[in-house]
């Protein structure tokens, strides 16, 4: 075949090599950097252009872990792309917990900040005004009822009339009669009154 690097046939036993599915003269087959040989060398490869560990390391196109990580160290094998930056897999972690997010579904706030969606929603969900819990997704779910009543958020358990505690959101008692910012059923209204 013919060399990649120089385009004359490499012709002789011995006197070429194949790397990145390509054929060089072995005299060719160097850094381009430094154009140290690298047949029979560990090499990195970029755009299929080939670089020896030294000047791979040091060179522009070297990947490092991102600074808003820990590590911020070259990254010499597997690159995680993320949120415009790169990553070692195990450097990409949930703020909060610091659990690897590699392979995992997971979502970023306002700031940049990384987060599982558990996390996530433990943060940033409505909190519910009688539980004070966040109003969040089921184990395994996607999508939860937030009931919203005279500006409070409520989970659908939680929104109960304040007097006789009835729920609210289903049954023969259904829905909120608001007295004095009081949240309570039709009946305990009706009493109040």
């Amino acid at each position: 075949g013919r060399c990649a690097r120089c385009g004359e046939n490499v012709v002789g036993e011995g006197t070429g090599c194949t790397a990145m599915d390509q054929v060089f003269h072995v005299e060719c087959f160097t850094c381009m950097m430094c154009n140290s040989k690298l047949r029979g060398q560990p090499f990195y490869a970029v755009e299929k252009k080939a670089y020896c560990e030294p000047c791979y390391i040091v060179g522009p196109f070297q990947q490092s872990c991102s600074p808003a990580s820990v590590c911020a160290k070259p990254i010499m094998e597997r690159i995680l792309r993320a949120t415009g930056k790169a990553y070692h897999p195990h450097c990409f972690t949930c703020v909060m917990c610091h659990r690897s997010l590699d392979g995992i579904p997971f979502t970023v706030d306002a700031g940049g900040n990384i987060h599982c969606i558990e996390d996530f929603h433990k943060k940033f969900a409505p909190r519910c005004s009688v539980c004070k819990e966040p109003i969040m997704p089921a184990p395994g779910q996607e999508e939860t009822v937030r009931i919203v009543a005279l500006d409070r958020d409520f989970h659908v358990q939680c929104y109960r009339c304040e007097d006789c505690g009835g729920l609210l959101s289903e049954g023969d008692n259904q829905g909120c009669y608001p007295l004095d910012g009081h949240i309570l059923c039709k009946t305990c209204n009706s009493a109040r009154i």
